[in-house]
């Protein structure tokens, strides 16, 4: 049975069957592929005189057309998709940052490690924190506090963003049956 021109598939060898193409975006004469240009016409590239292109699928994975319910719509001949990406602070949830302080007593200038400490008074026996209203006088002298207590950390590098994958070519049929329309 023939294949009808213009399906594609995975295939699992290093070359393209008798009749099929790797779907690599690789242009063809309209001349001698005419049923498969009455297919595709230009979608995936050529000039539409002498010349068309193949789909391109080196690297990518193929996405059903339409829209999902609240999804994304996605038309024929559409690419898009990052193999890996970078958020910014606009992309991640929201949440806090707890401030990084030693619960002992702060009775120095200059404390271990620059953490901020409390006075002894204001942990409760339980061990229950209590609030404090920490301020200093304009003729303290003032002593830096650790850096991992306040600032950013991370690197802002792009993170991988596929899943596990084997790849595998995908073929597209030149010659067979010509798909009947409804």
């Amino acid at each position: 049975m023939d294949e009808y021109i213009g399906i594609i598939k995975l295939f699992a060898g290093s070359f393209a069957p008798k009749n099929w193409a790797f779907c690599n975006g690789q242009l063809l004469p309209i001349a001698q592929n005419q049923a498969l240009f009455s297919i595709l016409g230009t979608m995936y590239g050529g000039n539409g005189t002498t010349t068309f292109a193949l789909p391109n699928l080196n690297g990518r994975v193929a996405v059903g057309t339409g829209q999902l319910a609240g999804g994304s719509n996605y038309d024929q001949g559409q690419v898009g998709g990052m193999e890996s990406v970078t958020l910014t602070s606009a992309q991640m949830p929201a949440h806090t940052h707890q401030l990084v302080a030693n619960t002992g007593p702060g009775n120095t200038t200059a404390p271990a490690g620059a953490l901020l400490s409390v006075p002894a008074a204001a942990v409760a026996s339980s061990g229950d924190e209590v609030t404090v209203t920490a301020y200093a006088s304009a003729a303290t002298t003032l002593a830096p506090m650790n850096p991992s207590s306040l600032t950013p950390t991370g690197e802002s590098l792009p993170h991988e963003n596929r899943p596990p994958y084997l790849a595998l070519p995908y073929i597209i049929c030149l010659y067979g049956a010509f798909p009947p329309r409804d």
